[in-house]
């Protein structure tokens, strides 16, 4: 999984892996995204992006294999969005 977000300072696409190879730090303005937890944030998004690969191919093996059953979106996905959710608050763009 690629996970993709936005600088709030410069206003950038960014995407995860860009803040880990820069350790924590905006690909582009070179500002730290989080001064005082950078190792915590790097961290965290690697594990993100390795969480989101394994349940995208899980649950392709699942469908794949055509159960007698369906997957309630809510369930896998309710969590992510209120995350995403609280991530994308009081965004700041420029221009």
């Amino acid at each position: 999984m690629k996970i993709k977000g936005v600088c709030r300072r410069c206003g950038r696409d960014v995407f995860a892996e860009q803040i880990i190879a820069s350790g924590g730090r905006c690909p582009w303005d070179g500002e730290p995204f989080s001064a005082d937890y950078a190792v915590v944030l790097v961290d965290a998004l690697r594990a993100a992006e390795e969480a989101g690969t394994t349940l995208e191919v899980v649950l392709e093996q699942v469908a794949s294999l055509q159960p007698e059953f369906t997957i309630d979106e809510a369930s896998v996905t309710g969590g992510l969005a209120a995350s995403i959710a609280r991530l994308s608050a009081n965004l700041i763009r420029q221009g």
